[in-house]
């Protein structure tokens, strides 16, 4: 291959290759619109709520005519032809012998009443087409809850990562001055080689928090399906303003919990689901009562049968009737399923009485973890600020001679960990917040 086409080659590839690796940048509103966008779930989820609208459609036309058409061709085999002689000496010929037989028929059947028991399976129908709408509604708020949690998850680990980076970077520069310290006799061996074994853990630690930071982005890739090699740029800060839950946490709480009952979508599908199933109950009493039906048809036959005297001949002919249908002792089959209906219905209503008092005791605790958190972040603000001046006084008495490495090490220690106690408890808020949000039923 020439160097022409070495350089043609890889003046084509190198645009592919960094569009390939720039960054995507994602902030939480984008990554949840991501997810919804290209969640299998939720279309999972439509694809049950199509599957249930079509079942709906179908308990609809229960009631409505059918049409059939149909033909056929048989042989039969041969007889002898039966007649009667006519005064005159001829024989009339009244079933003579025809081996082939072609029949051709249209018809219809029409339940023109069925006490009631189509309606109720349409009703019961509709109700769990609407229980599945419900359902996708709460598909959205678990991925969106699981999103959140994903991409807070993320943010955390970069600002420890950051928070640690900053760490090893004061380590490095501490065991730079303890050395050259040493090197003109100002401290002894071993308050470097402790520096060096700070340094040490801390860059152990960084390592640690790079590879939380790139399993956390992993699993936001995979939530709001991007390929798995997309780099991607956070640009929601822990430290901004609280997304609107916490001002909730002054509200009353039983009307807060009032208000997540209302907003819950699991207990609308619960309801529609309740609904439902009352419809089937009443649909499995009906089936002891007379149902209403007519039916007829159109013969075009090769010979009609109908017709007499059998000829070899294409004879149509016609029929409609009505038929009443009562089947008023089955061993207590209806009476069976109805109870069968009947628990289900009972089942349904425990479970949305346990459902409410979950979201109640849920909405009490999402409170207080916001209540808890912010607190955390209180206290871990103030640790920060007293670490940070501990270690400037110390840095400066070290600085001065009047203090030791071992001083040194604890505060930056000290430091360090009062650093990731808040990070923590910034992150601590924002899922707190999400958790309250979901535990609301509220949609973004």
């Amino acid at each position: 291959m020439t160097r022409i086409t070495l350089v043609l080659i890889a003046l084509v590839a190198a645009p592919n290759a960094a569009l390939a690796q720039s960054p995507i940048r994602l902030s939480l509103a984008d990554a949840i619109t991501r997810g919804f966008a290209n969640s299998h779930r939720l279309a999972e989820a439509r694809a049950r709520e199509d599957g249930a609208k079509a079942a709906a459609n179908s308990a609809d036309l229960a009631d409505k005519p059918t049409f059939n058409a149909n033909a056929g061709y048989s042989r039969t085999n041969h007889v002898l032809n039966f007649g009667f002689p006519r005064p005159d000496g001829k024989i009339v010929i009244v079933f003579p012998d025809i081996p082939d037989n072609l029949t051709t028929r249209l018809s219809f059947q029409w339940p023109i009443y069925t006490s009631g028991r189509s309606d109720a399976l349409e009703r019961a129908a509709i109700a769990e087409a609407q229980a599945a709408g419900a359902d996708i509604e709460t598909a959205r708020a678990d991925l969106r809850l699981e999103i959140v949690r994903a991409y807070w998850a993320a943010v955390t680990a970069r600002e420890a990562e950051r928070v640690l980076e900053e760490s090893t970077a004061r380590a490095e520069a501490q065991v730079l001055d303890a050395r050259n310290r040493f090197d003109v006799g100002l401290i002894p061996p071993n308050e470097v080689s402790t520096l060096e074994a700070q340094r040490s853990r801390e860059r152990a630690q960084l390592i640690e928090a790079t590879n939380i930071r790139e399993g956390a982005a992993i699993d936001l890739r995979r939530l709001i399906g991007v390929p798995h090699e997309t780099v991607l740029e956070l640009t929601d800060s822990l430290e901004a303003g609280a997304t609107g839950a916490a001002g909730a946490t002054g509200a009353d709480v039983a009307d807060l919990a009032k208000r997540a009952l209302e907003n819950r979508s699991e207990r609308k599908a619960l309801s529609f689901r309740l609904g439902g199933a009352e419809e089937r109950e009443k649909a499995a009493l009906t089936t002891r009562k007379p149902t209403v039906g007519v039916a007829g048809g159109f013969d075009y036959a090769k010979p009609n049968r109908r017709i007499f005297p059998v000829t070899n001949m294409w004879d149509e002919s016609w029929d409609v009737g009505v038929s009443v249908n009562w089947n008023f002792f089955d061993f207590g089959r209806a009476k069976s399923q109805a109870a069968e209906a009947a628990a289900v219905v009972t089942a349904t209503r425990e479970r949305i009485a346990e459902f409410d008092e979950v979201v109640t005791a849920d909405v009490r605790q999402r409170m207080l973890d916001i209540e808890s958190s912010q607190a955390m972040v209180r206290a871990a603000n103030d640790a920060v600020r007293s670490a940070a001046e501990a270690r400037r006084v110390v840095s400066d008495r070290f600085g001065a001679g009047v203090a030791t490495s071992t001083d040194v090490l604890i505060a930056q220690v000290q430091l360090l960990e009062s650093e990731l106690v808040r990070t923590r408890a910034l992150a601590g808020v924002r899922l707190a917040e999400a958790r309250l949000e979901r535990a609301m039923g509220r949609q973004p």
